[in-house]
Parts: structure tokens; sequence; C-alpha cells
């Protein structure tokens, strides 16, 4: 009976790792789709200012040493 018990507990224990490893990897996906949803429309709203910006993106000449 002792094997058996041990082997129900070894088996919930292992069910629930699965559990909190499958909601880390869905955290994990979840923060990295917001992620790419931000930067995505950071650059739609910046694309429409910096196309209509007089400044360089970059300086004119080289830097000296």
């Amino acid at each position: 009976m002792y094997e058996y018990e041990f082997q129900q507990m070894r088996a919930a224990d292992l069910r629930r790792r699965a559990d909190h490893e499958r909601q880390v990897r869905e955290a994990a996906l979840a923060r990295r789709a917001a992620r790419r949803a931000a930067r995505r429309e950071a650059a739609e709203g910046s694309a429409e200012h910096e196309s209509h910006s007089r400044r360089l993106r970059r300086p004119g000449s080289a830097r000296t040493a």
C-alpha cells in the first residue's frame, strides 16, 4: 500500500509541476505579445511624426577624436 500512495503523490506532484510550467510559458508568451504590440503601436505613431520632421537622424559630419 505504501508504494501505491507514494506513486499517487508522485503523479500529483508531476501534474502540479507541469501545470506550473505551462502557466510560466503562457505568461512569457503573453508578455512577449504585449511587447510586440506596444512596439508596433509605437512604430506606427512615431513613423508619422518622423516622416514630417526636418531633423536628421544622424549628424551630418563625423565626430572628431
